[in-house]
């Protein structure tokens, strides 16, 4: 049977094994007091763990290897951080070890003492065709184990995105303002476009556009003039006000050379999500609400100032057009869609708040975004649809963007003992 070094991770971590008559390879008799913490991390797997071999306490680091000759592979025999290894746990001993002093390493060697049921679920939740290997067991899973890998995934993907909010407010040097805006701009190019938007961005400044709060046109004007949207020879009228007020404030803020049209993505993406209907949506916002930041940290303890933010009404020429100089067969809604909505939410607010939660060490931001995500209706996605025909249902967006960061982090990687169902699926039954 092959498996990776993950799975004797966990055989150690949970102790599925015979610890009966435990001994070194030498030997010597081994007592388990402590396991340790599981490292995540460079350096030993298992560390502060408290072992007795033989009539002496050693305290200090445990490392698991398939095969001991392991050690000297990944070069530890010469890391003194591996100095501090009173186990060396393997599979099996093909070669004695040494730390970088000479001393030898107590080796303990799992092979035939693994608990035969935890081998046969391992090779039943690896031999899977699915992709989710754990389809066909899902069910044997209790909600709270379900829950709780859930809330893991979605707090690290959470720390992700926040991470990435961070980077841009270094970037804009501690200015939270132009963070959110970057942000905004991104998330507003609803995956798509998100490059294109956040390029976009980062050639304009919020600062530059609050000076026309009082005129969607002229930011809108901008926006899509910075974005190359406007065409040079734009024929109606309304088309020629706009390159007209782009053309006066392109020079009055020495903006530099416009974004190209082939920068964009247009096939393949539904009208209504067309950055040129985004880029007036956001028009609207910016000019409806200048300090945004401040709504959405300080003033949008209910839902429906949230959704205050994103009521706008686009102009009449955008109820009838896509593009510039071709009317649309219908009319469009001037609303940002319920779906689009909540896509904001999840990928805008809720990463803003977490990572000024973050960036403030204030860890009830992290709960309030918690809060939010349990109040929005699940995402329909391929991901979530994968984990529901397994059974496996999101109620909200809590759940479904937990699972998104799940498969992504564990299923697609076929990482299944690092993620809380995998592992319990792996414990023996009780006897």
């Amino acid at each position: 049977m092959k498996f990776q070094e993950d799975f004797l991770q966990t055989v150690w971590k949970y102790q599925y094994f015979d610890k009966q008559g435990l001994d070194t390879s030498n030997g010597d008799s081994i007592q388990i007091k402590k396991i340790g913490f599981h490292n995540f991390y460079e350096g030993p797997d298992f560390l502060e763990a408290h072992v007795q071999i033989g009539k002496l306490e050693y305290f200090g680091h445990v490392e698991v290897h398939l095969k001991a000759s392991d050690w000297k592979h990944h070069e530890h025999d010469s890391d003194p951080r591996y100095n501090s290894v009173i186990l060396h746990v393997v599979w099996e001993e093909d070669k004695p070890i040494f730390r970088k002093d000479g001393t030898p390493v107590p080796t303990l060697v799992l092979k035939g003492r693994i608990l035969l049921d935890v081998l046969r679920n391992y090779e039943r939740l690896i031999s899977g065709n699915e992709a989710l290997l754990c389809s066909e067991s899902i069910h044997d899973v209790a909600d709270i184990i379900k829950f709780s890998a859930l809330e893991k995934a979605l707090v690290e993907r959470l720390d992700k995105k926040s991470s990435e909010v961070l980077e841009i407010l270094d970037k804009t040097k501690g200015d939270w303002e132009e963070a959110c805006f970057q942000w905004m701009m991104r998330a507003f190019g609803f995956k798509t476009n998100a490059n294109a938007m956040e390029h976009l961005s980062a050639m304009l400044t919020i600062k530059m556009l609050k000076k026309h709060g009082g005129s969607s046109l002229i930011i809108q004007a901008i926006l899509l003039g910075q974005a190359g949207l406007i065409p040079d020879e734009v024929q109606d009228e309304y088309g020629k006000i706009l390159k007209g007020e782009f053309d006066f404030h392109s020079k009055k803020y020495s903006l530099p050379t416009p974004m190209h049209f082939s920068q964009w993505k247009f096939m393949g993406v539904r009208p209504g999500n067309f950055p040129t209907y985004r880029l007036v949506q956001l028009g609207e916002i910016i000019s409806k609400s200048p300090n945004l930041l401040s709504t959405i940290l300080n003033d949008s303890a209910n839902f429906k100032t949230l959704q205050d933010i994103f009521d706008i009404t686009i102009p009449d020429y955008w109820r009838y057009h896509y593009h510039f100089d071709k009317k649309s067969g219908k009319k469009i809604s001037g609303k940002i869609s319920v779906n689009s909505f909540n896509l904001l939410i999840i990928n805008f607010v809720v990463p803003i708040w977490f990572a000024y939660g973050k960036y403030l060490q204030e860890s009830h931001w992290q709960e309030r975004c918690f809060d939010l995500l349990q109040s929005i209706v699940a995402e329909e996605n391929f991901i979530v649809r994968k984990f529901s025909s397994s059974g496996w249902n999101a109620q909200n967006s809590f759940d479904s963007q937990g699972m998104i960061g799940l498969f992504r982090a564990n299923c697609q990687q076929k990482k299944c003992l690092e993620c809380k169902v995998g592992q319990n699926l792996l414990k023996p039954s009780k006897k």
